[in-house]
């Protein structure tokens, strides 16, 4: 990700409603210009960011730090941020001119700019010619359109944008997808975008954070999400995956499913317990001969542009497929893969926990239990 000012950083936050933890110990930094998501399932704590961002919570510990100051207790109409609901929240005695100028006409501008300012956010949203529609008149595609205009209308450094596209059809939130990003490189503002949708956050950001259970699981461009899940949840929230329990046995190479496979990853203890992940459209049918992994076709269904395959192996592991071609159900076939296509994946650890662990092996160098097996592997904590 470019490197740019820092605009907005969160110091240890973590909030708490009596001993309900909501976000535990957040470390975050945003920089100006930049297009961030905040990524996980309902309750696991990317709105209660937004919130703490926009002022209408504080922390219960730890310090939010806006353009170099620390703004825990500033007041939300003080921030110099704006919030574009999934509701739109539009005032509905208004028409569309009249709200995409309230904020300015808080701020005592002069109605000549005001004018000119909104005109000019409504041509940004496309709805240039829309200025005297009630809002009731208008489809809930341009209604979000209308309260991101009225958001922009007020200049703000940061807009978030609280799963702004849910409410619409699919169609449409590809269209608008596109259209935010755009806006977002034009005029150089920070957006901050929380959504449950991996689709919707993979396609959008320069940079994400994947939430869950009041934590940030990982972060990094969507390229490093996607590629490098750094544990169960994440591999198992952003996209399709296979992930089966193995064992590092040394550098570059790992066990799993009863054989030694070379791969890209290397700095973890010999005989270290891992989870493998190997993304479907990774997996290639070949003979049985030439498999890296034999299995037999259990059931297929056509994508579109793949066949989605379902296949086990001979330890009824079940491994997903995505061919261009299809098979032939209740067949032995082989599986290959290269060894980039490997990932390795931390057990029941945050990014952050886990990079912390590593660090520490450095200065331990207690040499790992000779009793420790490439068979011997821990139950998998499932986060979901």
């Amino acid at each position: 990700m470019q490197v740019n000012e820092n605009i907005l950083e969160f110091k240890q936050v973590a909030l708490s409603f009596g001993e309900t933890e909501v976000l535990k110990n957040i470390d975050l930094e945003l920089d100006s210009g930049q297009f961030y998501t905040l990524l996980g399932p309902s309750g696991s704590g990317k709105s209660t960011i937004l919130k703490l961002i926009s002022g209408q919570l504080q922390p219960s510990s730890g310090q939010v730090i806006f353009d170099g100051k620390v703004i825990n207790d500033l007041p939300a109409e003080k921030r110099r941020v704006n919030t574009v609901f999934q509701n739109y929240s539009l005032f509905p005695n208004m028409n569309v001119f009249d709200n995409v100028a309230f904020g300015p006409r808080l701020k005592k501008m002069p109605e000549e700019a005001i004018e000119e300012k909104v005109k000019e956010m409504l041509a940004l949203v496309k709805l240039a010619g829309y200025e005297n529609r009630e809002i009731n008149e208008l489809s809930g595609g341009q209604q979000q359109r209308v309260a991101i205009a009225r958001a922009l209308a007020n200049d703000p450094e940061l807009l978030l944008l609280d799963e702004p596209l849910s409410a619409l059809d699919y169609k449409l939130r590809k269209v608008l997808q596109t259209e935010l990003r755009t806006i977002q490189r034009r005029l150089g503002i920070t957006f901050v975008f929380v959504t449950h949708d991996q689709e919707e956050a993979l396609a959008m950001s320069d940079w994400i954070f994947v939430m869950n259970d009041g934590v940030i699981q990982q972060q990094g461009t969507p390229e490093d999400i996607y590629d490098e899940p750094v544990n169960h949840f994440v591999a198992n929230f952003i996209g399709e995956s296979n992930i089966v329990p193995g064992v590092m046995k040394s550098d570059y190479v790992v066990h799993f499913v009863g054989k030694d496979f070379e791969n890209v990853d290397a700095g973890m203890r010999p005989n270290e317990a891992v989870e493998v992940v190997l993304r479907p459209e990774d997996l290639d049918l070949t003979t049985p001969e030439k498999g890296k992994l034999v299995v037999t076709i259990k059931n297929q269904s056509f994508r579109g542009d793949y066949y989605e395959i379902m296949a086990q192996d001979d330890d009824l592991n079940l491994w997903q497929v995505q061919a261009t071609n299809p098979a032939v159900i209740g067949s032995r076939v082989g599986l290959t893969f290269d060894p980039e296509d490997i990932h390795i994946m931390r057990y029941n650890e945050s990014e952050a926990e886990f990079d912390a662990r590593l660090e520490a092996y450095e200065d331990d160098e207690t040499p790992t239990d000779p009793s420790d097996s490439a068979d011997k592997v821990p139950e998998v904590f499932d986060h979901e």
